[in-house]
């Protein structure tokens, strides 16, 4: 009987040891799953994104020409390359005519994509067919866009020039790409064209997201339409701009084919942009090192605004939670 006691409580914590062991392999096995599930995406982001940033970092700091290719030779340099572009007043000017591009082209493109996801949130007849016919700036390739840009903003022959000779507003024509003073202009206005349907696309979205209770409360309230956009639209709405402003900046601060389609970074550098001042050291002077120095001061600036991004993100979600 004592025997039968003493031995008892040894099987019991026998048992109770065993249990933990088995929800720490069943802990260790959900991990691995997991990382299984996640390894093609990390591999995938190593291999396309990883390492042609590296090597980008690495070759800015080297002396890379068509030369290397064949000899493979490509000593260091130091910082010879980051002094050279600093140093290069086209890459000066080129690193303003981007902020002034971003910045305008953003401000147009959000401002009139916003009045017009605004203005089709109100249901109307034929509202799916315009709203259709808008998008199609979005869907025609930017390289065929710039194009026929160049042609309609054409000083001689252009068809927007003839039309205001015709009402009587010019008589020589306005020099939309031939003007140092004008072509940066009417590059930023292209662009805000073609950027439209994206913001109010997405901002439309967004809009059909908010609850109608919160508008009826408003009118309710005796709330007049700018309060109530002010007060309900704008604060509901901003995670979906943030989205917007971040992707459309993103992709228009390295914005390359329009520009050289439309102007090809004349008259006199006055449309050089990073992109371009990246594409014409690297494989028009083929100096790859001071290209890639470029390319790397697009990744930081880049990199910066993904940051603000994300952090404007994690404060939403805790405003949320």
């Amino acid at each position: 009987m004592s025997t039968f006691a003493s031995t008892a409580p040894a099987a019991k914590t026998s048992g109770s040891s065993a249990a933990p062991a088995r929800a720490d392999s069943g802990t260790r096995r959900r991990g691995l799953l997991r990382w299984l599930f996640v390894a093609p995406a990390l591999a995938y982001m190593a291999l396309f994104f990883g390492y042609p940033l590296v090597r980008n970092i690495v070759m800015s700091f080297q002396h890379y020409t068509p030369k290397t290719y064949f000899t493979g030779e490509a000593p260091f340099n130091g910082l010879d390359n980051w002094r050279a572009v600093f140093s290069n007043e086209l890459f000066a000017g080129s690193l303003w005519h981007t902020a002034i591009f971003t910045l305008g082209s953003l401000l147009g493109q959000f401002t009139i994509g916003l009045a017009l996801a605004v203005f089709f949130s109100r249901r109307f007849r034929l509202s799916g067919f315009v709203r259709a016919i808008l998008l199609l700036p979005w869907l025609v390739p930017m390289v065929v866009s710039a194009v026929v840009w160049r042609r309609i903003l054409d000083q001689d022959h252009g068809i927007l020039n003839s039309a205001l000779h015709a009402v009587g507003l010019t008589e020589s024509g306005v020099p939309w790409l031939n003007s140092p003073g004008v072509a940066l202009l009417s590059a930023i206005l292209v662009n805000i064209w073609i950027g439209i349907p994206f913001n109010m696309v997405i901002l439309y979205g967004g809009l059909q997201e908010i609850p109608r209770e919160l508008y009826e409360a408003a009118s309710l309230d005796g709330a007049s339409p700018w309060r109530t956009f002010r007060s309900v639209t704008l604060p509901m709405l901003r995670p979906v701009v943030t989205v917007v402003l971040v992707l459309g900046f993103m992709s228009t601060v390295k914005i390359l084919d329009l520009i050289l389609a439309l102007t090809s970074g004349g008259p006199a550098d006055s449309t050089q942009t990073l992109g371009t001042v990246t594409y014409q050291l690297s494989f028009l002077q083929l100096d790859f090192g001071q290209g890639a120095v470029v390319g790397n001061v697009l990744i930081l600036i880049s990199a910066v605004f993904a940051v603000l991004y994300l952090r404007a993100n994690r404060a939403d979600f805790g405003k949320g939670k």
